[in-house]
């Protein structure tokens, strides 16, 4: 259920205690109050609320924690300072879940590490596996533009086969509404189970008939996203209707990198659904996470209060940092299922990595809560930082967090930025680049600048297919370029769908050479060959590889034989 009302009290473009920070993109930041999203969630866990003037004070926890050494816990080699080898879990090994432990409803083998790269499968409950490293094509509202369910689960061709999607919390809670999707979801499983309603689960997995991993955002990421829509108080972060507002894109900005908030919104500002009209969306920790156990997700994330990357404004960081730590902590008193769903953590902290940061701070307080926690997300990049300070903060992330759970990066979908992030020691991405960039016509490929626009006049004449040995539809389909180019220059929608087939299947087929990589402890020569591929040099015509990708590289102790 959405809430009618705001904070009470509360006044846009207000802020009531004592300027608590200034916000360079206009969101309002606003007292606090004691009021409940809806009837349905769980109530304010009001213990973890705080005043306005110890929102920048060190959490109590963490004043204890000496900052002087770097913050790291349950690591092994490669890492620095460390004397044991990685426990490795042969590749069949069946799961084995604890019940009422952070392992209640997440296995994580760990079968092969080649430097700091690792494969890994992630067990999840009935039965569903996620091989890493893994990209998570993004279907903001239970769907994937342009394809079917089958097409992205049981392809013939082998080409996708995707273990998991994610799907977006504050999305789905506007439209259909979680407990539709629980309803519904729960009805179709009863059904399929001799309508035995005990043995039903329901839920998006039901909804979509998806038999694969979900991944659900808390719908942290749209306090940037929509930002101009957004009052972020200690309580939560209420949303205007965005439908109302009309937002629309900016044909000038690169929206790449980012979730489907602006073409959602797009596509649905015509629906005339009343309820929409009026409606201010309170999306509290305990809301966030009540939806999330009404879509049934596998792996949920804790709502966390994200700042843009490229803020100017150190008290805003250090206020979102701090107020992560206890958004966290009213997630998991909110979570009301954690013998079945995953709730991972996000780490905040802006930019900041220096030796007692704010990253370090937020680490030091997820490690004061491990026990609770079956998984970790970076979160907090992909808006337009330096790709230095990107990787920076990537690396500290991952020589900090416990070597035995999952990491995920958030936002991230670059082919390049997975080759490297995977070095330092990510497994789990999620963008809509692939799709996004399909929709616009054009294709991720092997080499050179790793894209081919397909709308442009030199395809006119080409009969090759995309990329010789894909198994997308496109390719292995037989659809030459020249044929891509003219549907998707008449606006034939058979061209996006088979444009996002084949991007889809590029990022599978490179997830899955990076894994194979590492479990024959290859990787090295696997990131050499893709920079050959990539970067031949501007004395060739082509590009240099990046600084940033050579320093990041030496950081994960990987040696690059060509300059």
């Amino acid at each position: 259920m959405i809430s009618n009302e705001t904070t009470n009290g509360s006044k846009r473009g207000h802020d009531d205690s004592n300027n608590e920070h200034k916000n360079t993109k206009k969101a309002t930041i606003v007292q606090n109050s004691s009021s409940s999203s809806s009837s349905s969630s769980p109530p304010t866990a009001t213990q973890y609320i705080i005043p306005s003037s110890q929102y920048t004070s060190l959490p109590p926890e963490l004043q204890s924690i000496n900052f002087t050494n770097r913050i790291s816990w349950r690591k092994f080699k490669p890492y620095p300072n460390t004397t044991h080898n990685l426990p490795l879990t042969p590749i069949h090994t069946q799961p084995t879940f604890i019940q009422n432990t952070t392992k209640a409803a997440l296995d994580f083998h760990i079968h092969a590490i080649s430097k700091r790269a690792r494969a890994t499968t992630i067990h999840l409950p009935k039965g569903r596996k996620v091989p890493t490293p893994i990209f998570m094509p993004v279907g903001t509202k239970g769907s994937i533009k342009s394809l079917t369910t089958e097409e992205i689960m049981e392809d013939e061709l082998g080409g996708l086969n995707c273990p998991i999607i994610l799907g977006n919390t504050y999305h789905l809670a506007l439209q259909p509404g979680t407990e539709l999707i629980r309803d519904v979801g729960s009805m179709i499983s009863a059904h399929s189970n001799g309508n035995d309603v005990s043995a039903s689960g329901g839920g998006l997995h039901e909804f979509m008939n998806w038999k694969g991993g979900i991944l659900t955002d808390s719908g942290g990421f749209q306090m940037v996203s929509l930002l101009k829509l957004a009052e972020i108080t200690e309580e939560g972060v209420t949303f205007e209707n965005p439908f109302e507002n009309n937002v629309k894109s900016d044909d000038n900005k690169d929206y790449s990198n980012e979730h489907d908030d602006v073409d959602t919104m797009n596509d649905n500002k015509n629906d005339n659904d009343d309820y929409l009209s009026s409606k201010r969306m309170l999306l509290r920790p305990e809301d966030s996470i009540y939806h999330q156990n009404n879509i049934g997700s596998d792996i949920m994330m804790a709502l966390d209060d994200v700042v843009s990357s490229v803020t100017d404004d150190n008290e805003r960081f250090t206020i979102a940092t701090y107020r992560t730590l206890r958004w966290l902590d009213r997630c998991i008193a909110a979570h009301s299922k954690p013998n079945e769903q995953n709730l991972f953590a996000i780490v905040q902290g802006g930019l900041d990595v220096s030796l007692g940061g704010l990253r370090e701070k937020c680490l030091a307080g997820f490690m004061k809560r491990d026990d609770s926690i079956p998984g970790y997300a970076i979160g907090g990049l992909a808006g337009g930082e330096s790709k230095d300070d990107f990787w920076k903060v990537v690396d500290q992330c991952c020589k900090a967090l416990p070597d035995d759970k999952p990491r995920y990066l958030m936002g991230v979908g670059y082919p390049l930025d997975l080759v490297v992030c995977s070095a330092l020691g990510v497994d789990m991405y999620d963008c809509v680049y692939p799709t996004r960039t399909a929709r616009f016509g054009v294709a991720l490929v092997r080499g050179g600048s790793g894209t081919m626009r397909l709308k442009s006049n030199e395809f006119y004449n080409d009969h090759r297919v995309i990329m010789e040995g894909c198994k997308c539809q496109a390719c292995a389909g037989g659809f030459s370029r020249s044929k891509l180019h003219i549907l998707l220059k008449r606006g034939n929608p058979l061209a996006t769908a088979l444009m996002t087939n084949h991007n889809i299947a590029y990022m599978m087929y490179l997830v899955r050479g990076m894994r194979d990589a590492i479990m024959e402890d290859r990787y090295e020569k696997f990131v050499n060959d893709f920079m050959k591929d990539h970067f031949t040099g501007k004395e060739n015509g082509g590009e240099d590889i990046p600084q940033w990708v050579r320093d990041a590289l030496d950081a994960a102790d990987i040696k690059l034989d060509i300059q």
